[in-house]
């Protein structure tokens, strides 16, 4: 489990990104976190990977403070982080960028098994370059084949997967969530305001104005999600439900 304790950050400007966030990441669950946007969502993602530190509060992951931990000790430890935007490799293979994840070599056979979770394939991968020539929804999906090459990660953290890819490669990776969700025993965190993905998680969050509004199951929170939507805008400036 994950713990967020009181967590605040504010960019070099003193603007107030995040304030007094406190949440709970359930273990073995997939969690969702969404919110408008400018609203800390991606903020609270780079904090807990450690690609930035919080001005003041903790981060407790299975009971241990990690607050201090780089981004590199938090790897070590069992925190996997996918980017928003996929970052491409001059002369780096499909298979490198796996052996590196999983910090050991690998077999065809495991790269075949972990690239099959986001629907690939490995005879049309494992040697292919990560540059410029892989689509936006081919590079999405060989990262977070990178993040699950982590086999002692104890959560996986994904910011806006959805982010830069087709409707065919976003419904692929609706799949692949949905099959880690029922495969790994890992927490999973995903970033997202997408309506599918809110839909296979088990717990939402909604960050605004760099606060925890509202987290709870997701029965509940998407319901009340869904019933804000309805509320449209009225020429006027009025909001008014639709009938």
């Amino acid at each position: 489990m994950l713990k967020i304790q009181d967590l605040c950050w504010s960019l070099e400007s003193g603007e107030e990104i995040l304030k007094n966030v406190s949440l709970e990441i359930p273990e073995g669950k997939l969690t969702v976190i969404t919110g408008p946007n400018g609203g800390g969502k991606t903020s609270l993602a780079k904090l807990i990977a450690g690609l930035q530190k919080p001005d003041s509060g903790r981060l407790f992951l299975d009971g241990e403070d990690i607050t201090d931990w780089d981004i590199t000790k938090r790897s070590l430890g069992g925190i996997g982080y996918a980017f928003q935007q996929p970052v491409r490799f001059k002369g780096l293979t499909v298979r490198d960028l796996m052996e590196l994840s999983a910090q050991k070599s690998l077999k065809d056979r495991e790269i075949c098994e972990i690239l099959g979770k986001v629907g690939l394939c490995a005879n049309e991968y494992l040697d292919r370059v990560i540059d410029s020539s892989l689509s936006g929804g081919e590079a999405k999906r060989i990262e977070i084949a990178s993040v699950l090459a982590k086999k002692d990660a104890k959560m996986l953290v994904f910011d806006e997967p959805e982010a830069g890819i087709d409707l065919w490669s976003f419904s692929s990776l609706i799949d692949a969530f949905e099959k880690l969700k029922n495969t790994e025993k890992k927490s999973l965190l995903i970033i997202s305001h997408q309506e599918r993905i809110l839909g296979i998680s088990d717990h939402i969050a909604v960050i605004a104005d760099g606060r925890v509004t509202k987290s709870g199951p997701r029965d509940e929170i998407l319901g009340e999600l869904l019933g804000e939507e309805k509320i449209e805008r009225c020429p006027l400036g009025k909001d008014k439900e639709e009938n």
